[in-house]
């Protein structure tokens, strides 16, 4: 029967699919599928003769020739937040790759009046999510060049990226390389405040999960990035609000509990891609500081993290950078779209390495 792609609010060459993902106790889930074709590449022919221009671009990391192979890149968001970054669409589909990203469930274009934004007690949840979004942008790709993907990139930010990193580990194979923009490994400040926070969530996860806990949020982050503010990007305020979606104290427990894991080491035998800024910016006081640098995570721990995710990790650190890197000023942007290129072109194929 085929996909039901609908126009998406992006505009030219962006659409929408809805992926039916199961039911939770708050009613039926669903997951939001955005592709990106650019505009003058409307046909089946279109896509395999842009697709092979990029081939010859990509080929000096000594690929052999796949005249129908298209690689993919699947992309997710992160907390309180859903996908609405054009430019990056844009840089992929400019090297022949197919862009496509999930709005997972609850968030942005999925979200439904009955459910609680961002609300899950696992981040397990989001496995049919990400299983479905693989699916369906396979069955896309064969559709259209007669070949499914040569290779898939997983890329994701901040709690998306922990998301896509324990996916990852716990399902070795699926994809061939990840790309982790600012990822939310662990959370701030020493393992006796980890172990005291565990402690206190522990009974109110138990009982009162769906718990609205009272953390401080004061928009700092919002503020760098919306054109309503000191930022440059068109944010959509139900999406994406000034103060974040409230934390439950069963997401919080989740989101923690993923954070263990990382900490016990994962064995991602990918090649991983970390991006993140040069400094933070953590204050209860707004500081034009914040306008370079990450005012949501500690980089320090985040670096540090990523190097327990597997044995193929590159880290690269830009100063001047936003919590998400490619939201920075454009000087940023381009610095780590520079990186960006040079990783993909060696590292997204799921060509076989020549034996020795």
């Amino acid at each position: 029967m085929g996909i039901n792609w609908q126009p998406d609010h992006l505009g030219d060459g962006f659409a929408l699919t809805e992926l039916h993902v199961g039911s939770d106790e708050e009613g039926p889930c669903l997951a939001t599928l955005v592709s990106y074709t650019p505009p003058a590449v409307v046909s089946p022919t279109g896509l395999r003769d842009a697709a092979r221009v990029a081939l010859n671009r990509l080929r000096p990391c000594g690929r052999d020739e796949q005249e129908s192979a298209v690689q993919a890149v699947l992309y997710v968001h992160g907390w309180s937040d859903y996908f609405f970054q054009h430019e990056l669409a844009h840089f992929f589909s400019d090297r022949g790759i197919a862009f496509y990203a999930l709005d997972l469930r609850k968030y942005g274009r999925s979200l439904r009046p009955w459910q609680t934004p961002g609300y899950v007690t696992n981040l397990s949840e989001y496995d049919d999510d990400i299983a479905a979004a693989l699916d369906t942008l396979s069955e896309d790709i064969t559709a259209k060049t007669g070949a499914p993907p040569s290779g898939i990139t997983l890329m994701a930010h901040s709690t998306g990226a922990l998301v896509a990193s324990l996916w990852a580990n716990r399902f070795p194979g699926r994809v061939s390389s990840l790309i982790l923009n600012s990822p939310w490994l662990d959370i701030q400040g020493s393992a006796i405040l980890r172990t005291t926070t565990q402690g206190l969530l522990e009974p109110i996860t138990r009982f009162r999960p769906k718990a609205r806990l009272k953390l401080p949020e004061f928009g700092f982050y919002w503020r760098s990035i919306s054109n309503l503010a000191e930022g440059e990007w068109e944010l959509n305020g139900q999406w994406r609000p000034q103060f974040g979606f409230p934390i439950r104290a069963g997401w919080l427990t989740a989101v923690l509990n993923g954070h263990a894991q990382v900490r016990r080491g994962l064995s991602i035998d990918l090649p991983v891609l970390v991006l993140s800024s040069a400094r933070s910016t953590i204050s209860p006081v707004w500081s034009e500081a914040m306008l370079s640098s990450d005012s949501v995570l500690d980089v320090t721990v985040m670096t540090q993290r990523a190097l327990q995710l597997g044995p193929h990790v590159t880290v690269c650190r830009y100063d001047g950078a936003l919590h998400d890197t490619l939201l920075s000023r454009t000087a940023v942007r381009r610095k780590v779209y520079a990186d960006l290129d040079r990783w993909v072109r060696c590292y997204s194929s799921a060509s076989p390495i020549p034996e020795i």
